[in-house]
């Protein structure tokens, strides 16, 4: 019986000291001094990032360390669920340089550009549609990620669906390229893929691939999304650090987000030319 008790005493303990930790976990106070700009990050997601710096959101990191006069260093994970629990919230790493604004696990800085979704198709394909309820979708095989908004649009245009996976993990498989090489292949008639994935592997295919921003959508689907840095909530001077350096260095952002073929909205939705920025 007393061996039961000091078990349960023991139990009691450990629970009461878990407790503490993490009340004193959760009330850290905002760090002040940076001795590197510690980034979380894919290393295998490429337009965006990948374990070589040869992703757009590498090259802007890059700048920012620069920026902060601190050496940069990487924790890396593959982004599926659980990437900002495994990274940002462990504390292990300051910054994630792309997320979609509103997304409730991490604190959004301003967007430092705004996209939208695109379909690709050879180049000379007839299919030119820029919004999907364009009748010219009915019977054409189309490649889709699995889970997006433009799934159900396209299936309501008579569309057949070619599903490719959303969740996977990023060191074996890569979905979006798979459903670009199919379009090049001729598998597929076309694909409908979130922008800065389509115009990074549309351009890279012989021949390179038409990519046409959906940017007369009328089906009521979210195609269009602004993309900010996420921080961890309760961080204020981190996020105006952040902030105020996508405001003075935005003309370099854009030079990058062209680089890598990325469509872009101005704040009002309309398309941009490569040469003329994004969305601040």
């Amino acid at each position: 019986m007393r061996a039961a008790c000091r078990q349960i005493v023991r139990a009691v303990t450990l629970a009461l000291g878990l407790v503490v930790a993490c009340g004193a976990f959760a009330e850290l106070p905002e760090r002040q001094e940076r001795e590197a700009l510690r980034v979380c990050a894919d290393g295998n997601n490429l337009p965006f990032s990948n374990q070589a710096g040869e992703g757009f959101e590498n090259r802007i990191a890059e700048l920012m360390a620069e920026d902060l006069g601190v050496p940069l260093t990487y924790v890396w994970a593959p982004q599926v669920m659980g990437f900002v629990r495994n990274t940002l919230e462990l504390r292990v790493c300051d910054v994630i340089i792309g997320t979609v604004a509103g997304y409730d696990f991490v604190q959004n800085t301003n967007a430092y550009y705004r996209s939208v979704y695109a379909l690709v198709v050879p180049e000379g394909s007839a299919l030119d549609a820029t919004r999907l309820s364009d009748p010219a979708f009915s019977g054409r095989r189309i490649g889709v990620v699995a889970e997006t908004p433009p799934i159900v649009p396209l299936r309501r245009s008579g569309a057949r669906i070619e599903g490719y996976p959303l969740m996977v993990d990023t060191r074996v498989r890569a979905p979006v390229r798979d459903a670009i090489e199919d379009v090049a292949a001729g598998n597929t008639e076309g694909a409908v893929l979130w922008g800065p994935l389509a115009g990074y592997y549309a351009a890279r295919q012989e021949p390179p691939l038409k990519v046409v921003p959906l940017v007369n959508d009328d089906t009521g689907a979210q195609l269009d999304y602004r993309i900010t840095m996420g921080v961890r909530h309760g961080e204020p001077h981190w996020k105006d650090w952040i902030n105020d350096f996508i405001d003075r260095r935005q003309e370099e952002i854009d030079a990058i987000l062209a680089d890598y073929d990325v469509p872009l909205l101005d704040r009002h939705g309309q398309l941009l030319g490569t040469s003329e920025g994004g969305d601040s």
